[in-house]
């Protein structure tokens, strides 16, 4: 098999450093392009670290990109116009930033995940089949824990979790979104879903969801001991959306869960 030409965006951040890392152990991938948003006179690899410019991304097959929103559309627009595939891992996109890059997926093939892991996209497929299943009568929430690091609350996955309980509902999930909370020791249920975040130490993550009907409560959880689940998540979305056609895909999509 033939290797594919991967770029790596925010490759000075945790997951960019762990994707490194991975394409280093994966025979299926060569690293072509490393960037950051900022000029840094440094290499990793060998390889020199770029801004994201044409020039950085024109030799690459597919760019993944784990960075901050800002980036992330620096980064679509530039793929969009060389006709690249991007998985994307960035969190924190507001519904209007979710709309843009529907429109993107429309020139180019795109993989956006809140988590690469197959846990945790097992964990949402099983939320959207408990939210169906239990109904009405049971009220949700759902808590996440991470590193101090982490600057965006509730996390993607935890935004994730709360998509597959609207799913469930056959609801919008935008229409459901409660109170968010941060650092709190206990957080209550309501009629809508309420989320809690804790920073904390140097925590990969975990995540809960919370069913409670007054009589039992059901609890889902997951939680990550190695961010090398990540990476090797990306790499398999990249491996997947290789010969992709534009759209906007999921791991969903990748797992085959219907």
């Amino acid at each position: 098999m033939k290797k594919i030409n991967l770029a790596v965006t925010g490759c000075m951040g945790r997951m960019g450093q762990q994707i490194i890392k991975s394409i280093r152990n994966d025979k299926n991938f060569k690293l072509i392009s490393i960037t950051e948003n900022k000029k840094i006179n440094k290499k990793i690899n060998g390889i020199k670290i770029d801004l994201n410019t044409e020039e950085a991304f024109k030799n690459t097959s597919i760019i993944i990109d784990f960075t901050i929103p800002k980036c992330t559309f620096q980064v679509l627009k530039i793929a969009s116009k060389l006709k690249k595939k991007v998985v994307i891992g960035t969190t924190g996109f507001t519904k209007k930033e979710e709309e843009l890059i529907k429109k993107y997926s429309k020139k180019i093939p795109i993989l956006k995940a809140g988590n690469m892991s197959l846990g945790i996209n097992l964990l949402m497929y099983l939320t959207e089949i408990a939210s169906n299943s239990l109904g009405e009568k049971f009220l949700s929430k759902i808590f996440e824990v991470h590193h101090k690091h982490k600057k965006d609350y509730p996390s993607g996955t935890a935004l994730m979790l709360g998509k597959g309980i609207a799913l469930g509902k056959n609801e919008n999930f935008y229409k459901l979104i409660g109170k968010k909370y941060l650092n709190k020791k206990t957080f209550p249920y309501g009629k809508k879903i309420n989320f809690n975040s804790l920073r904390k130490g140097e925590i990969i993550g975990e995540h809960e969801v919370k069913f409670f009907s007054g009589k039992e409560t059901i609890t889902l959880n997951h939680e990550a001991f190695d961010r090398a689940l990540y990476s090797e998540g990306a790499l398999s979305a990249a491996k997947w959306l290789v010969n992709k056609k534009p759209g906007l895909y999921s791991m969903r999509d990748l797992l085959n869960f219907k």
